[in-house]
């Protein structure tokens, strides 16, 4: 993750967004977009700033059948009493994960995307490692070459004409793109998120070591698990307060969050007010700090 280390996180990202007159709801997403990715950045700086430990494995690990990129878990120090380590993949996967056997017709294929309210499936072997996904494109692309007889020119796209010489096939080991892209359980969501992102994939496979398929993860939980709300944030920032003010300074202490700025309101020593600030700013999701405190 360190070549990311450039990229700041929520006031740098809103400096580079282009000028132009938004659309309707444009704001709010490119607001929640540009959260995601100062998230994500924070959380990889973060996980780049703390000692690595290396610890071997019991056994050596065989190699992976697909050479595709897969993010791999970062090993990291035993997580402190008080503050918890980052979430991984294994705690926002959906588990089972649905998949297809690789001489699966391509109707049967169909059947089983709509059957599970997705547009793409993964392709597993029979020991069940990932070999490849289907997804929606690829039955669209099939079936429009049926329609049409569309055939690319002898001076076709590249991409064209590598997606007319898999219609012809009718299964599941013909129309698959592969290798597939997966991520372990033990990454962290944040380079998860890095993968699906410069990979543009809403759903991943997950596989452990062996490659055998263990869940789905998809952009959506990945997004939900790196930005929370205000509420979310506001009892942060309330736990820090807590931690930081003696008991009698506490009830003079008024947080409030709105869009990711925090504002703080009331009286504390100097000496409190500027630990608390320091560290309200470094929590994740945090875009502002308005310091309105009066020091007592």
């Amino acid at each position: 993750m360190n070549g990311h280390d450039n990229f700041s996180a929520e006031a740098e990202a809103r400096r580079d967004v282009p000028s132009r007159r938004p659309g309707p709801g444009e704001t709010a997403r490119q607001d929640t977009l540009l959260r995601y990715l100062g998230a994500a950045a924070t959380a990889a700086r973060h996980a780049d700033a703390e000692p690595r430990v290396a610890t071997a494995p019991p056994d050596a690990a065989r190699p992976a059948p697909s050479s595709a990129p897969r993010a791999a878990p970062s090993a990291s120090p035993a997580a402190s009493p008080t503050e918890p380590g980052p979430r991984l993949v294994r705690d926002v996967m959906d588990v089972p994960a649905a998949s297809l056997r690789e001489d699966l017709p391509y109707r049967d294929i169909a059947r089983s995307l709509a059957r599970e309210h997705t547009s793409v499936l993964p392709v597993v072997d029979a020991e069940d490692r990932v070999i490849g996904v289907v997804s929606e494109s690829d039955l669209l692309a099939k079936v429009a070459f049926e329609a049409s007889g569309h055939r690319p020119g002898r001076i076709g796209r590249l991409r064209e004409r590598r997606i007319h010489g898999k219609v012809h096939g009718d299964l599941a080991a013909d129309l698959m793109t592969s290798p597939a892209i997966t991520v372990l359980p033990g990454a962290t969501v944040a380079e998860a998120a890095w993968l699906a992102a410069l990979s543009r994939l809403k759903r991943m496979p997950v596989t452990d070591r062996d490659g055998r398929l263990v869940g789905m993860v998809r952009r959506d939980a990945l997004l939900d698990s790196l930005i929370r709300d205000d509420a979310g944030i506001r009892t942060e920032v309330e736990e820090r307060v807590a931690a930081c003010c003696p008991p009698g300074d506490r009830e003079d202490v008024v947080v409030t969050v709105h869009d990711g700025i925090v504002e703080l309101t009331g009286r504390m020593p100097p000496a409190s007010l500027d630990r608390l600030v320091a560290e309200v700013a470094e929590i994740t999701d945090v875009v502002e700090v308005k310091n309105l405190i009066t020091p007592a």
